[in-house]
């Protein structure tokens, strides 16, 4: 395990690495941001897109049901924006369709742009990134751009769980150079954070019409682009760009468990998808929290055989290592790598959790019951 950091470290793909546009080779990018119950992070969204250096931009927010002022805020920033910025009602959700693909289609049946930005009410964007963004889809001919922002752990439990969750992911796609080259649908990944994709791309894949009923719409789009023959690009924005997805234990419960088991399916062959779960909370329970657990029944028991004793006193040293490394690289406070196990636990838990719930889906007051084999 100590030499996936490293590794993951020197194959990174850096969006900075291709400079924007110039002039009339910057074309129209409309960016549509779903907006459900996000009056705590509207604003600077949108701040920082109104911000961007890119020349060539309109935002396009869609209130998909807020009850806490969201749409009033979008209102009041439309205001001051110059005419760059419309806010749109979202229709009642139709039946089959899932929140965040409807709010999406929504914006953009209004967008008028030849790039589609779709991006998080929750992210913070710097004002390079778009163009930066754009400049890597033309210079290497892809159809979707999508990069890795820098996620911000403020409270314990992001701190505790969140970097255990993000290791699978990184375990899984360390090496993007190989994720933007591959035509294995299942070796490719997104993030919806931030999806630039041009618009006669996913008009011919039915946009998010034809995704309306997926709860990790983003990988099933990338999937479906590669399969399409139509190339994508991955690459780390993490000095450009950063999001918090989750502010408490409830948020990271309810958050993770409608996709962990979902999106950790759909990344693996067919005939071993429905175990990929299962597997994977045994994987961290051998990994993280077994030998510290047979290190602490043997110092305070005696139960243990030397050689085992030994075995996971090593395995434990080194596992903090690797803790200690992912975790200074993520901005965490060092102390956390000593609660690994704990938030090794909680991120199992997490896995079988969303296993079990199957085709039910809870989120942002909504409950679903969806198609679990897309």
């Amino acid at each position: 395990m100590l030499v996936v950091v490293p590794v993951f470290l020197r194959r990174r793909v850096r969006i900075t690495s291709w400079p924007p546009p110039q002039g009339e080779d910057a074309p129209l990018v409309s960016v549509v941001i779903p907006a459900r119950n996000e009056a705590v992070n509207i604003s600077a969204c949108v701040a920082s897109l109104l911000n961007t250096q890119y020349p060539n931009i309109e935002l396009i927010v869609v209130d998909d049901g807020s009850t806490d002022g969201t749409g009033d805020i979008v209102r009041i920033l439309a205001d001051h924006a110059d005419g760059r910025l419309r806010l749109v009602q979202g229709a009642p959700l139709p039946p089959g369709w899932l929140g965040k693909p409807w709010a999406c289609w929504q914006g953009y049946r209004l967008a008028r742009g030849e790039l589609i930005l779709f991006t998080d009410a929750d992210t913070r964007h710097d004002d390079a990134l778009l163009g930066h963004a754009v400049g890597a889809l033309q210079q290497n001919r892809a159809d979707m751009v999508t990069v890795l922002p820098r996620q911000l752990m403020l409270s314990f439990w992001e701190r505790l769980v969140l970097p255990h969750v993000f290791s699978i992911i990184f375990m899984r796609y360390h090496d993007l150079k190989r994720v933007n080259r591959t035509r294995n649908a299942k070796d490719v990944i997104a993030n919806g954070q931030f999806i630039l994709i041009r618009r006669e791309a996913y008009d011919e894949l039915g946009g998010h019409e034809a995704l309306r009923g997926v709860v990790v719409e983003d990988q099933q789009l990338a999937q479906r682009l590669v399969t399409a023959g139509r190339p994508i690009f991955v690459a780390h924005a993490h000095d450009i760009m950063d999001t918090r997805m989750y502010r408490s234990l409830g948020g990271i419960v309810e958050g993770w468990s409608k996709n962990l088991a979902l999106g950790s399916r759909a990344a693996a062959p067919g005939w071993i998808a429905p175990a990929v779960p299962w597997l994977i909370a045994l994987y961290i329970l051998v990994a993280w929290v077994l030998p510290p657990a047979v290190m602490v029944a043997g110092a305070f028991t005696g139960l243990v055989s030397g050689g085992a004793f030994g075995w996971s006193v090593i395995t434990t040293g080194l596992s903090l290592l690797f803790w200690l490394t992912l975790l200074l690289w993520m901005r965490v406070p060092p102390v956390y790598a000593v609660l690994y196990p704990v938030g090794a636990l909680v991120t199992a838990s997490l896995f079988v959790r969303s296993a079990l719930r199957g085709s039910r889906v809870a989120w942002k007051g909504r409950e679903y019951d969806v198609v679990t084999d897309t």
